[in-house]
């Protein structure tokens, strides 16, 4: 159902009576919001308030002790934060700073949240993740895009030159992080949930060339690296993600278990694994489309040193 429809809402959780809600709907594309906005503020910022409203109805309804209980846990994400440079770390306390439509949606998202938690007393908290990745991720995302453009021999689009740097956490790690802060985090909270290092937009997609070359058998262009083309940035591209995980870690006791060489392997065979689950998609719902154009040696003044692309991260 659409979340904005807080009658439907409302009659879910009656019939299914839980003690926590995590709030994972929302479009999440920063490519799509660039293009058109509009669904984003629908479904993250008036989507978010229909929600809250239902749950706090239901909330209202519940005996003493299960009001004490319930936790409403959202899920916000790490680029409401802004760009970092080369160096630094985001905390809870770091300001707001969206730069795209996408994540100005989400910040809006996060302060209903936390005003519905100090203005009626919801037990809400909020965490925001690094970049989620893993098997049946939809395709128009960084990595399961280039792994299915690997197996059509299709270029692989990157912006810029690919030296944008995020955090990658595996989706497993993730839902482990979210149970936790259900279990244990505190009302008003916010958690930053990410593993150690970060990447460059290039070092992932070379990677994933890699892991390619090495398991799937008949791929169409070899080595894969070759497919990688450049394609002019999109406005407004954060130049690097990355949290302090420290203070999550300590609260929740939870700390990311795969490192992105692991989750990327895992990853990877899944997508070999389960073709019939992304082309099915591919034939109805989503072709592989991305925004930008390539860039060519004259555009970019032959510093481009390949003719390829990398894509960034959300």
């Amino acid at each position: 159902m659409d979340i904005r429809e807080r009658d439907s809402v409302a009659r879910v959780l009656e019939e299914q009576r839980p003690s926590v809600v995590f709030h994972l709907a929302a479009e999440t594309h920063v490519d799509r919001s660039l293009d058109d906005p509009a669904p984003f503020v629908a479904h993250n910022i008036e989507g978010t308030f229909q929600l809250l409203e239902a749950v706090r109805g239901y909330w209202g309804r519940l005996s003493a002790s299960e009001r004490a209980g319930f936790r409403f846990v959202h899920v916000s994400t790490d680029e409401v934060f802004g760009s970092l440079g080369s160096e630094g770390l985001f905390v809870p306390e770091s300001p707001y700073d969206p730069s795209s439509p996408y994540s100005a949606s989400k910040a809006a998202a996060d302060h209903l949240v936390m005003a519905w938690h100090r203005s009626y007393g919801l037990p809400a908290l909020v965490c925001h993740p690094t970049n989620t990745y893993g098997p049946f991720q939809f395709p128009e995302k960084l990595i399961p895009l280039m792994i299915i453009k690997v197996l059509s021999g299709d270029p692989l689009p990157v912006y810029g030159e690919g030296l944008n740097r995020r955090s990658w956490l595996f989706v497993e790690d993730h839902v482990d992080a979210l149970r936790a802060a259900a279990e244990r985090g505190e009302p008003g909270g916010r958690y930053l949930i990410g593993p150690a290092q970060d990447h460059s937009n290039l070092e992932v997609v070379e990677f994933l060339c890699d892991l390619l070359d090495r398991h799937a058998k008949d791929l169409p262009k070899r080595p894969s690296r070759n497919l990688i083309t450049f394609v002019a940035d999109r406005p407004g591209h954060d130049w690097r993600y990355a949290v302090d995980r420290k203070a999550t870690e300590a609260a929740l006791g939870w700390r990311a278990r795969r490192d992105l060489a692991s989750g990327l392997e895992k990853t990877v065979r899944w997508y070999l694994e389960n073709r019939s689950w992304w082309q099915d998609i591919l034939e109805r719902r989503y072709r592989g489309e991305r925004l930008g154009q390539p860039v060519t040696p004259a555009q970019d003044g032959g510093k481009l040193g390949r003719d390829g692309t990398v894509d960034a991260a959300r």
